[in-house]
């Protein structure tokens, strides 16, 4: 993902936030009401096409590329078991540092991936979210697949997004 500076923070009105929601719950279902607040903040960008959502003044929500999706920190302070992509312990130390993730080191793909829709991916023996990617295939097709990259790094531990400062 590309640098970005902070521009602007400031409240949502509660009919921006419904609709915040509303695409939170088109990609991961039931897990948005771990998401709810009655105040939402949004952190505008430099890039036009990333945002966060602060809840309880943490991005704990990030809008890139027309859809709302859980950031990193997120998806580890409130774990909700869709869009999961499981990979072997020897695909970690790559997908933290902002490797794309690869077939041989899927063990596992919840039903609910889709092809260009944001995935949190989790390591298979404690189920911790390790960064948040965008899938490339659908998951019968990830699940069918020998080799290839099946999943795009956009969001790991110590990039840029995680570093955000309030």
């Amino acid at each position: 993902m590309k640098k970005f500076t902070v521009k602007k923070r400031h409240s949502i009105r509660k009919g921006r936030v419904a609709d915040v929601f509303d695409r939170l719950r088109n990609q991961i279902g039931d897990g948005v009401a771990l998401f709810f607040s009655d105040s939402i903040e949004i952190l505008e960008t430099s890039t036009e096409e990333l945002s966060f959502y602060l809840i309880g003044k943490k991005p704990l929500l990030m809008e890139y590329g027309g859809w709302v999706f859980p950031t990193l920190k997120g998806a580890i302070e409130r774990p909700f078991p869709q869009r999961r992509i499981v990979v072997d312990a020897g695909a970690i130390p790559y997908v933290i540092n902002g490797a794309d993730v690869m077939r041989p080191g899927i063990t596992r793909v919840s039903p609910d991936v889709r092809a260009q829709a944001p995935v949190q991916v989790v390591d298979e023996r404690h189920g911790k979210p390790l960064a948040i990617g965008l899938a490339l295939l659908d998951a019968p097709q990830i699940e069918q697949s020998t080799a290839g990259k099946m999943c795009k790094n956009l969001h790991y531990v110590g990039d840029e997004i995680w570093k955000v400062e309030l």
